[in-house]
């Protein structure tokens, strides 16, 4: 029983006076003065609004984290000597922990509360940090970035389950839009700042530049963002923990996502170093659902939230926007550098018309929502878009001008922002305030996971692409496999032959090849953006004016005696259910 949702006074911050109870169908004549007015009786302070940035602070960081090391690998690997194969675990490692790490984070925050496991996280980004920055070898580079990885997950997890227990959800729009801009501006950012390190400075300033974040963020948490939260015995709560669930998710979800992410990189889709742990993995993950669904007391994940299809809908075609927008983020980039010659840094600011719209309209999405108190047709819109968008980036080649690849490319980032917050209003309308943490955190591990996957499966495109073109010039036929291997290797390739007037034509032959090959890259995100366009017809519109439940609200000052009242009260009617069950 929620000790926190049935008070009227404490969290006047936190949801509103005449918001109807959940699951009641909202009559339009009724929402029309809502949309109008749409505050619900939600009046913030000055605390929440110093808490909330310290959410926005932290989440910007992991984004940039995220991001910025992918246009600095290829001289991270040489300063390290270090291989293709290195470098590439290098960059999957901090979203394959990520990913696994966000469930189990969410479930342990519901035991032990938001603000621990919130330190939590940010121990284990710090510790992460620091081991990748000092390291030696891509060894040690590979321990740090698992580590960094897990608290990353954690606070990516945290960020987005924390506006949930914040904020009404009819108000989200407005907070959720800010969060977007903040996960979308270190996307699209990080590329530069970590090509800049890396060219002009150190690559360890990569990972050193996490410290001035988390020195400002923790303080911050510690001291504004204050939790009402039933505290019980520690033993208590390790009873609680679902220690079955939470081995058999790690195990079977890291034995299906290693295989997936060095399939046809390390090994081949057919070898048994791929297919093994795949299966195994599947099975893994199969044990794990009849175990959630039959046997666990508390649920690592709770299955009710995928019961209804705009849940599913939704959470799939996550999955395919977190891979389109990695996609994009990881191989546009290589394209400028191996195709149009330029460098690191300019090659992150040539990513800009495609990746600086995404902010803004993340933040105008997440307000319209608010106003209009509808999510599907931004949906659809913003599918549609990235769909035309993705049809434009496949006219990038190696004759495209300045103009016409700053157009070619501003389109997909429009529609890539619109879907970040509408996304998410879908997942959370479709499921009821009790699941709500779950049902965020498996958004934001379906977003990772497509993250995860999608440079591996762009990776896979590329090679068969490149490797079929290679086999066409006679001067690298003998070399196509080798040469197709790695793309960020190839960058470095090309850009050896500058200067080199005997090598003219076989450097053009190599820009055709990787032109064409990315190309193909950019057909495959076009046919996914076509799915997911189809998929979101089958998203239904759920009410959003409904009353904020949550056993973690905010607390603000004062607070502190009705809160303790309330939980006695709680406690008591506990009891008292109890006795009436025993009688």
């Amino acid at each position: 029983m929620s000790a926190t949702a049935g008070l009227s006074n404490v969290e006047m911050e936190t949801r509103g006076s005449s918001q109807q109870s959940e699951g009641t169908q909202t009559p339009a004549s009724t929402r029309s003065e809502e949309v109008q007015k749409p505050d619900n009786g939600f009046h913030p302070g000055p605390r929440f609004y110093l808490a909330f940035a310290a959410i926005m602070l932290l989440a910007l960081m992991v984004a940039l984290d995220g991001t910025s090391i992918s246009v600095a690998l290829p001289i991270i690997s040489r300063k390290l000597k270090g291989s293709a194969i290195e470098a590439f675990w290098t960059g999957t490692a901090f979203l394959l922990a990520s990913a696994v790490i966000q469930p189990l984070i969410a479930s342990l925050s519901h035991i032990f509360g938001r603000r621990p496991m919130m330190f939590v996280s940010l121990a284990f980004f710090l510790a992460g940090a620091l081991v990748a920055a000092l390291c030696k070898n891509f060894t040690v580079m590979i321990i740090g970035r698992v580590i960094q990885g897990i608290g990353g997950g954690g606070l990516m997890a945290l960020t987005e389950i924390l506006i949930t227990d914040l904020v009404p959800l009819r108000l989200r729009g407005d907070w959720m839009g800010l969060l977007s801009v903040m996960w979308s501006l270190g996307s699209v950012t990080g590329p530069v700042i970590g090509g800049a390190f890396a060219e002009k400075a150190t690559w360890r300033w990569i990972f050193y530049i996490n410290l001035p974040f988390i020195g400002l963020g923790a303080p911050m948490v510690w001291f504004f963002l204050k939790m009402n939260f039933k505290e019980s015995a520690l033993l208590d709560k390790l009873r609680r923990v679902d220690w079955v669930g939470i081995f058999l998710f790690i195990a079977s979800s890291t034995s299906f996502l290693v295989p997936v992410t060095w399939g046809g990189v390390m090994y081949a889709w057919d070898s048994w170093h791929t297919l093994v742990p795949l299966l195994v993995g599947i099975a893994g993950i199969a044990a794990f659902v009849v175990w959630e669904g039959y046997f666990a007391t508390e649920t690592l994940i709770r299955l009710s939230i995928f019961r209804e299809t705009t849940a599913k809908v939704a959470y799939f075609t996550t999955t395919l926007h977190g891979l389109i927008l990695w996609c994009i983020l990881y191989y546009l980039p290589l394209y400028y550098e191996a195709v149009q010659g330029y460098s690191p840094i300019i090659s992150g600011v040539a990513i800009f018309p495609g990746t600086f719209t995404v902010a803004p309209l993340a933040a105008v999405t997440g307000i319209l929502i608010t106003k209009t108190g509808q999510y599907r047709y931004f949906i659809i819109i913003g599918w549609v878009i990235t769909t035309v968008g993705g049809g434009l980036l496949t006219l990038l080649d190696v004759h495209t001008s300045i103009p016409a690849w700053i157009f070619e490319t501003l389109i997909v980032g429009i529609g890539i922002g619109i879907l970040f917050p509408a996304l998410t209003f879908a997942v959370q309308a479709s499921n009821t305030e009790q699941d709500m943490a779950f049902a965020v955190s498996m958004f934001a591990f379906f977003r990772t996971f497509g993250q995860a996957i999608g440079v591996a499966i762009g990776g896979v495109v590329f090679q068969n692409q490149m490797r079929a073109k290679l086999h066409k010039y006679p001067a690298f036929a003998s070399q196509a496999s080798e040469l197709a291997k790695d793309a960020t290797s190839l960058v470095q390739i090309i850009k050896s032959m500058n200067g080199h007037e005997d090598l003219k034509q076989e450097q053009h032959d190599l820009k055709q090849a990787f032109s064409d090959s990315v190309q193909t890259v950019w057909i495959m995100l076009t046919c996914l953006a076509g799915v997911c366009l189809l998929l979101s017809w089958w998203i239904k519109s759920f009410p959003l004016d409904r009353e904020l439940e949550t056993e973690q609200g905010f607390r603000h000052k004062g607070s502190e005696t009705q809160v303790a009242q309330d939980t006695e009260k709680a406690e008591m009617s506990d009891a008292n259910a109890t006795m009436t069950t025993i009688a």
